[in-house]
């Protein structure tokens, strides 16, 4: 990024360049023969007076790359502002925009980052209201919520912002179902995110949930980050998962995922990291945040979901492969955790269908 003006040393005000960036997106065939509304090209992030640093990064680090060299996801990613120039921002810096509200009025995708509570814009309310009602995503990150709100388009859902600001939100907007204990929302094409790294959890949803997988996991490998955390379901997580911190556990960790198709047991597993079963599963989840349980059969799920986008190897032989057991099995968890089935998911985001699942599909 180029300084486009020199800092004012006395206000210690900073300048950043940021020019309409545009990435080439690489459509697949599997994804140009997908059906609906929505197919995430056009991204658009609002920069708002008093944005949060690390949340407008969150949104720039998942939608912002090229990382189409390795297999990922390429988007035409832009930030705009209701008056083009130098943004402030909630430390001093002075973000200089290019871009007007305007380009976002086709966008796939608007997001918008947490900000210090400085009013609330009408024309950037306007142009969440005309996204969410052509039924492009919306996602809020943070206190981003409370934009979303203003703007109305969550009475009646669900949301989520930090924790932090869950009562400010709750007693403000009291039409609003406000959950203080998940990650992310999704309600409709309206995602909110809770506080902080959550926005990543709920970018990465969406990407997953448009792309696939295998999108999210690419992005997640280039940022160094979990695909998915999880406490159970996709979201719904008390607290932010932690990184694995020790490296008894992280080589226990990478001993499981390499052993997936095995019914591994919570003996076995605490027999490895040297420990009783009782300080091995407390510790697990002072971890992961999750139980050993609940961490495999999330990591099961997201080896069958890659494996249905990249082979055409029949369900039965991926539930095999990845642990289930079994097709029906198998089906049971994507239906409780992705709320569709494994047949359903391969028809959206795999290659190829199998001749014999084809059957099943027209049947």
């Amino acid at each position: 990024m180029v300084a486009e003006k020199p800092p004012r040393v006395a206000g210690l005000t900073h300048f950043v360049h940021l020019p309409p960036h545009w990435v080439r997106l690489r459509r697949s065939a599997r994804q140009d023969k997908r059906k609906g509304p929505r197919l995430l090209r056009k991204i658009v992030c609002i920069a708002l007076p008093g944005m949060a640093h690390f949340e407008f990064g969150t949104i720039t680090e998942v939608f912002g790359i090229d990382r189409t060299d390795m297999g990922g996801p390429g988007f035409e990613f832009h930030v705009v502002a209701a008056d083009p120039g130098p943004v402030p921002t909630k430390h001093g810096l002075k973000l200089y925009v290019d871009e007007p509200l305007s380009v976002a009025e086709d966008a796939d995708l608007v997001a918008i980052p947490a900000y210090l509570w400085e009013g609330f814009d009408d024309r950037v309310l306007d142009v969440i209201r005309r996204a969410a009602a052509r039924g492009a995503w919306v996602l809020s990150v943070c206190s981003g919520a409370f934009y979303l709100a203003e703007a109305g388009i969550l009475d009646g859902k669900r949301a989520t912002t930090h924790w932090m600001y869950t009562d400010r939100l709750a007693d403000r907007y009291p039409a609003i179902d406000v959950d203080p204990d998940v990650l992310f929302v999704e309600q409709g094409n309206i995602v909110t995110g809770a506080g902080t790294a959550a926005g990543i959890d709920a970018a990465l949803h969406i990407v997953r949930k448009e792309l696939g997988a295998g999108a999210a996991n690419v992005i997640a490998r280039r940022m160094v980050i979990p695909p998915q955390r999880d406490g159970g379901q996709a979201q719904y997580i008390g607290t932010p998962v932690p990184e694995v911190r020790t490296d008894s556990f992280a080589e226990v960790i990478d001993w499981m995922l390499e052993h997936l198709a095995e019914d591994l047991t919570i003996e076995q597993l605490s027999r490895r990291a040297l420990m009783s079963t009782r300080t091995f599963a407390r510790r697990f989840r002072s971890e992961t945040g999750a139980t050993p349980a609940a961490w495999l059969n999330r990591q099961r799920i997201i080896r069958a979901q890659q494996l249905l986008e990249e082979t055409t190897l029949g369900l039965e032989q991926i539930a095999q492969r990845t642990g289930f057991g079994s097709a029906a099995v198998m089906r049971h968890h994507f239906v409780k955790v992705l709320q569709t089935s494994p047949l359903a998911y391969r028809r959206t985001f795999g290659a190829t269908v199998p001749a014999g699942e084809e059957e099943l599909q027209s049947a």
